[in-house]
C-alpha cells in the first residue's frame, strides 16, 4: 500500500512538473514580479488570519466535547491537543491521517474508538453543512460582483436546497432511522441486494452517530460552534487574499471569499503528501487568474500564502506538542487507519445469529 502511494505521489509530482514546464513555455512567469509581490504584502493581515485559524482550532475542540457529552464529560479544551496533532498529521501525511483526530481523543477520553468515530462522522456533517450553508447565503446576497453571476447564483439556490434537503435528511435519520433505513433497503432491494444492504447499514451508523446529539440545546450548541468556526475560517482567507496589492485581490468580496474557500476545500479533498501542497496552490491560483483577474505572479504568491495561513500555520504548534506527548504522528496515523477499517468491517454472522 505505501509504495502505491508513493508511485502515485510521484506520477502526480511528475505531472505538476511537466505541467509547469509547459506553462513556463507558454506564458514564462516572472519570478521576480513573484518575489515583489511576496515583499509588498500587508503580512499584517495574514497574520491576523493565522489567529482565525487557531481560534478556530479552539472552536473545533469545544464542538467536540460537545458532541462527546453523550458519552462522558470531559473538559472544554481537553480535546484541543488531539484536534492540533490530527490536522498537523494530515498536513505532513495526507488524507489517510484523517482518523489521527478521532484515535487521539479517544486515548485522551479513554473510550472506545467507536464512539470517536461516531463524533469524526457528525463533526463532518456539520462542516459540510455548515460550509454550504454559509457559502449560499453569500453567493445569494453578494454574487452580483463574481463573474457571470446568473451561473453562481443559481449554483448558490441549489446548494441552499441541498443543504436544507440534508438537513431534514439527517431529522428523519435521528427521529426514525430505522424506518428510514428499511424504506432504502426495500427501494433499493429491487436493484441490488448488496447495494440495499450497504445503504441501509449506512444509515444505522448515521443513527448511531446522531445519537452524540442528545437534545435540540446540543445541537444548537453545535451549529453556532460551527458557524463560528467557519466564518473565522473564512475571514483567514479574506485577510490573506487582500493583504495584496493587486486589485482584484486586494478588493476581494465576501462571495468571491467563499468561492476561493470551496475551491480550495475540493483542491484539498484528496490531499497527498507534500505533493497536494502544490497542487493545492496550482488550483486556486488557477482559480483566482480565470475568475478574478488576478496576474498569475499575485495569484501565485497569493495562492501560496493561502495555503500557508489556513492549513500548515499549525505545524509548528501540533509538531511540538507531539513531541511533548511523546506521539509518533506516523505511527498514529497508521493505527488509526487500521482502526478504522476494522470498525467499518462487518462482525461475522454466528449460525445462531442467522436464526
Amino acid at each position: 500500500m505505501k509504495r502505491k502511494r508513493l508511485f502515485f505521489g510521484l506520477v502526480v509530482l511528475l505531472v505538476l512538473v511537466g505541467l509547469g514546464v509547459y506553462a513556463q513555455h507558454e506564458h514564462p512567469f516572472d519570478f521576480r514580479l513573484f518575489g515583489q509581490d511576496f515583499l509588498r504584502a500587508d503580512w499584517k493581515l495574514a497574520l491576523i488570519g493565522v489567529g482565525c485559524i487557531y481560534l478556530g482550532f479552539v472552536l473545533r475542540a469545544l464542538r467536540w466535547a460537545l458532541l462527546l457529552r453523550a458519552n462522558k464529560r470531559v473538559a472544554p479544551l481537553a480535546l484541543l491537543g488531539a484536534q492540533v496533532m490530527g490536522y498537523t498529521g494530515v498536513a505532513l501525511i495526507g488524507r489517510l491521517a484523517d482518523l489521527t483526530r478521532p484515535w487521539l481523543a479517544a486515548r485522551k477520553a479513554g473510550l472506545p474508538i467507536s464512539s470517536q468515530l461516531a463524533v469524526y462522522v457528525v463533526e463532518r456533517l456539520f462542516d459540510l453543512g455548515t460550509m454550504a450553508l454559509l457559502f449560499s447565503v453569500a453567493i445569494l446576497l453578494g454574487g452580483a460582483s463574481l463573474p457571470h453571476p446568473e451561473i453562481f447564483r443559481r449554483v448558490g439556490e441549489w446548494s441552499m436546497a441541498a443543504t436544507v434537503a440534508g438537513a431534514v435528511f439527517l431529522v428523519l435519520v435521528r427521529v426514525a432511522g430505522g424506518l428510514v433505513a428499511e424504506f432504502f433497503q426495500s427501494a433499493l432491494g429491487v436493484v441490488s441486494h448488496s447495494m440495499a444492504h450497504a445503504v441501509a447499514d449506512k444509515i444505522r451508523s448515521f443513527r448511531e452517530g446522531l445519537n452524540t446529539l442528545r437534545s435540540f440545546t446540543d445541537f444548537l450548541g453545535a451549529l453556532a460552534l460551527s458557524v463560528a468556526m467557519w466564518m473565522l475560517i473564512a475571514a483567514a482567507y479574506i485577510l490573506s487574499t487582500r493583504a495584496f496589492g493587486d486589485p482584484p485581490l486586494h478588493g476581494l468580496t465576501l462571495a468571491q471569499g467563499m468561492v476561493l474557500m470551496a475551491s480550495s476545500g475540493v483542491a484539498s479533498a484528496v490531499q497527498l503528501p507534500v505533493v497536494g501542497w502544490f497542487t493545492q496552490i496550482g488550483i486556486v491560483a488557477g482559480v483566482l487568474i480565470r475568475f478574478f483577474g488576478a496576474d498569475p505572479e499575485s495569484a501565485t504568491a497569493c495562492a501560496a500564502t493561502l495555503l500557508a495561513v489556513t492549513f500548515l500555520s499549525i505545524l509548528p504548534v501540533g509538531l511540538v506538542w507531539a513531541q511533548v506527548e511523546h506521539i509518533s504522528l506516523r505511527q498514529i496515523a497508521d493505527e488509526s487507519t487500521h482502526a478504522g477499517e476494522a470498525e467499518a468491517q462487518p462482525e461475522p454472522v454466528t449460525d445462531a445469529a442467522q436464526y
